[in-house]
């Protein structure tokens, strides 16, 4: 039995989740709704306030599919009740990210500004903490996936460098730093 697929989901409260046919499950929330496709061998359950997943059996993929599709449900049901927050920084003198609205404007060291639209699920904040540090994006949504992938389309504006640590990267990220020519040894 797949030990992530076998836990239960427990929904909080104002959380509503319907499986409708082809097995589609909606969640509902206080911050939005979500929905999933889950495949047809896979059996989505709601009693009361546990949602389980079940598989019919043994076979590698509906092991794959069973941890799979719980941990997809499991995170939408956080998001809708709690929300997901990423926060980037931008490393690198005179980068800067300015927040209008949905679209972001980036200056990164090109000849030229990036302006970059934002879905309407995901929010941005940028901040300065205080004067000389480098500015923290911060992108907030209740769809795990998506705000993911929004924030590797941010990070490959720029990616991290190795030599000198320039880029945009996500707070707390540990980058493998190079040592540049001058210190090779003799």
């Amino acid at each position: 039995m797949s030990r992530i697929g076998k836990l239960p989901v427990n929904l909080p409260k104002g959380v509503t989740v319907t499986v409708g046919s082809d097995n589609v499950v909606v969640v509902k929330g206080p911050l939005g709704t979500l929905s999933q496709k889950v495949d047809p061998d896979i059996k989505v359950t709601v009693e009361g306030d546990v949602l389980t997943v079940t598989r019919p059996t043994d076979q590698p993929r509906h092991r794959s599919l069973h941890g799979l599709y719980r941990a997809l449900l499991n995170n939408m049901v956080a998001g809708v009740s709690q929300g997901f927050t990423i926060k980037q920084e931008l490393v690198g003198v005179g980068y800067r990210v300015e927040a209008k609205g949905q679209i972001l404007e980036f200056s990164l060291g090109f000849s030229h500004d990036i302006h970059m639209m934002l879905p309407d699920e995901v929010k941005a904040t940028a901040e300065v903490v205080k004067k000389g540090a480098n500015p923290v994006l911060t992108l907030t949504s209740y769809d795990k996936q998506l705000l993911g992938m929004v924030a590797a389309k941010i990070r490959s504006l720029r990616k991290p460098e190795p030599y000198k640590g320039k880029g945009i990267k996500f707070v707390g990220e540990q980058l493998r730093r190079k040592a540049g020519k001058s210190a090779s040894a003799k």
